[in-house]
């Protein structure tokens, strides 16, 4: 009679527990912070942290995916060094200039009108003033100045880097360039011949290229370097 008791008293257990179960949701936690971990606001401070900042800043050197750092200062003496030194990677073929215009009519022709001689819609209307022509003898501007006003923005016009992306700003640049060829009457540039296997322009050298290169030339022969 005892046996059958007990039998029946862990039954009624076995049946009770089982019935408890929710397959939706985690039964008893015994240790709860080794299930969920602690929340905490990104811009709280806490000190568990260091600096008790839970948001961390990015490692010193640090450069954002698909983002090549601008070596030329937003200075007169940057601009002036870009304008004489920074020429387009890109090719000058018939693919580029299409994109360049389409690009060039979304962003710039609002304002230095479609043929590039200042007289965009805002300055029909009177809602800019002073904007000059590519063809402008005082500004003689080159595919490097233009690529650093887009990127930095100058007088009244804005920067665009946010807008676009390194290889859309120097498409534009080669559309920028046939607009004030066209505007001087020059003879109309040749397209460049590219053999099906040509790399793609390199728009993002390593940061640290010339330090790489100098450590290549004093690494003794025979031991490989560890680039990672």
């Amino acid at each position: 009679m005892k046996s059958l008791f007990k039998r029946s008293i862990f039954f009624i257990l076995a049946v009770t527990a089982v019935s408890c179960v929710e397959n939706s949701k985690p039964n008893y936690q015994y240790m709860p912070n080794m299930y969920e971990t602690v929340s905490y606001e990104p811009y709280g401070a806490y000190e568990v942290f260091v600096n008790e900042q839970e948001a961390k800043l990015p490692a010193e050197g640090t450069v954002s995916r698909g983002w090549k750092p601008y070596e030329y200062e937003n200075s007169p003496q940057g601009y002036a060094a870009a304008k004489a030194e920074l020429k387009n990677p890109l090719p000058y073929t018939e693919d580029n200039l299409a994109e360049g215009k389409a690009l060039y009519t979304i962003y710039c022709a609002v304002c230095h009108g479609d043929k590039g001689d200042g007289k965009g819609i805002l300055v029909q209307r009177e809602k800019i003033l002073g904007i000059p022509s590519y063809s402008d003898v005082g500004r003689a501007i080159t595919e490097g100045s233009v690529y650093h006003v887009m990127y930095y923005g100058l007088n009244a016009m804005g920067s665009y880097a946010s807008q676009t992306s390194i290889e859309e700003r120097w498409k534009i640049d080669h559309y920028v360039m046939n607009l004030k060829n066209q505007l001087e009457g020059g003879p109309e540039r040749a397209f460049d011949s590219l053999p099906g296997n040509e790399p793609e322009a390199n728009l993002m050298p390593p940061v640290n290229a010339e330090q790489q290169m100098e450590v290549k030339q004093t690494e003794p022969e025979g031991e490989p370097i560890d680039e990672n």
